[in-house]
């Protein structure tokens, strides 16, 4: 073929080639075109499906699409985090889940997935607030005050918790051994339990979300923020590390996650919508409103968190010998 016969097949070679590249690019760009469905490890009613609504209110305006909230509750969150890593890795399966399902339910009992490999965080959303409060009826005012009452009535003292291998339960086991005391875990079926056998005086002490507006009324007295940060609502009320337990890792968010093969364009798409979100004020007070404190974090440094937050409490549960519930 000479020169000038084959110029004309390598320009429609190079133009074919432009036309599969726009037209790839066009369908990628075009996510997404249909709904999303969120699905999230908790029951409705609870601060993760609170924090979960809002968001999927916020992505749906921003992405111009439907956000269909499913809940699926159960087995700890993790029937949620096993249907979303199965799912395709197209950005139309999502999760919103908490610190448990990654942090100390695979610590303690085996799954049929492993939610830091098939799942790959996308943003964090929230952080919990969460303060350590105890009864009234207790004769103690301050955090030293019920280290001290508690070491004088080894075994005496019940705390509560949303369930055996809750969150809750494994970070009040974490206190209880940083302070060096002995009181007894009385595990209840959620947080609204707990906290009604707190306010009856059937437990003394919880460490929760639920209990900040009886502190703020008066009902509970509060000793301190289990956070890394002051709770807005209890400014006055020192954090854990302020008063010398700063070994105690309070971690406990709601966040964002996908299957683990998530192209990279669309957790982009994800991680920067989300991050949109938090420059909107009524979109911010939304979130406070649920018990969290805002707290936007990206793929990456969120991924690299929830393999911390995976080691240390996996170390607590082994350490302290703590078992998943029979």
């Amino acid at each position: 073929m000479t020169r000038a016969r084959r110029m004309p097949l390598v320009a429609l070679v190079a133009a074919a080639l432009c036309a599969i590249s726009v037209l790839t690019g066009s369908a990628h760009a075009a996510f997404p075109d249909r709904p999303i469905r969120l699905i999230v490890s908790f029951p409705p009613g609870g601060a993760s499906d609170g924090v979960a609504r809002i968001v999927a209110e916020g992505l749906s305006n921003r992405l111009g699409v439907p956000v269909v909230v499913e809940n699926q509750g159960g087995a700890a969150g993790t029937i949620a985090g096993a249907m979303v890593a199965r799912a395709a890795p197209d950005g139309y399966t999502m999760l919103v889940s908490a610190t448990a399902v990654f942090a100390m339910v695979p610590n303690l009992r085996k799954l049929d997935f492993d939610p830091l490999h098939d799942l790959l965080p996308v943003a964090r959303i929230g952080e919990s607030l969460r303060a350590l409060a105890v009864s009234p009826k207790l004769p103690v005012k301050t955090l030293a005050d019920f280290i001290a009452y508690a070491k004088q009535n080894p075994g005496k003292l019940n705390y509560g918790s949303s369930g055996q291998g809750s969150t809750v339960h494994i970070l009040t086991e974490s206190f209880r051994h940083a302070a060096g005391i002995d009181i007894v875990h009385i595990p209840y079926r959620g947080a609204g339990p707990s906290l009604a056998g707190l306010l009856a005086g059937d437990i003394e002490i919880l460490i929760d979300t639920v209990v900040v507006p009886h502190v703020q009324a008066g009902r509970l007295i509060g000793l301190a923020a289990a956070g890394d940060a002051r709770l807005p609502e209890l400014p006055d009320l020192p954090t854990l590390a302020e008063l010398g337990l700063s070994s105690v890792r309070t971690s406990g968010w709601t966040a964002l996650f996908a299957p683990a093969r998530l192209p990279p364009d669309i957790l982009d798409i994800y991680a920067s919508n989300v991050e949109g979100l938090f420059k909107d004020e009524a979109f911010v007070k939304r979130i406070v409103a649920t018990g969290s404190r805002p707290a936007f974090l990206a793929p990456a440094p969120f991924a690299e968190l929830v393999r911390q937050d995976h080691a240390y409490f996996g170390n607590v549960i082994r350490e302290l010998k703590i078992r998943a519930q029979d």
